[in-house]
């Protein structure tokens, strides 16, 4: 998946997205990457978020979770 273009589309549809990784979380071995989604789509200041192992692990939780909220996600 190209990450810059789903940043783009999430950007253009009002979607504030975050990645990050964490240097010690990574050297803990615990998960290091977290994604946070928020924005105008969404009510009540709801965030997407989750941590995992990897930035596809991330997707993979947030992405369906995005779409039920009525975003459109480039394939």
């Amino acid at each position: 998946m190209d990450v810059v273009r789903l940043r783009e589309s999430l950007a253009e549809q009002g979607v504030t997205v975050l990645f990050k990784v964490g240097a010690e979380r990574l050297s803990d071995g615990t998960k290091p990457w977290t994604f946070v989604a928020s924005g105008t789509p969404f009510r009540d200041d709801l965030l997407v978020r989750t941590d995992a192992v990897s930035l596809e692990a991330c997707l993979r939780v947030c992405l369906p979770q995005l779409r039920e909220l009525g975003v459109v996600i480039l394939d």
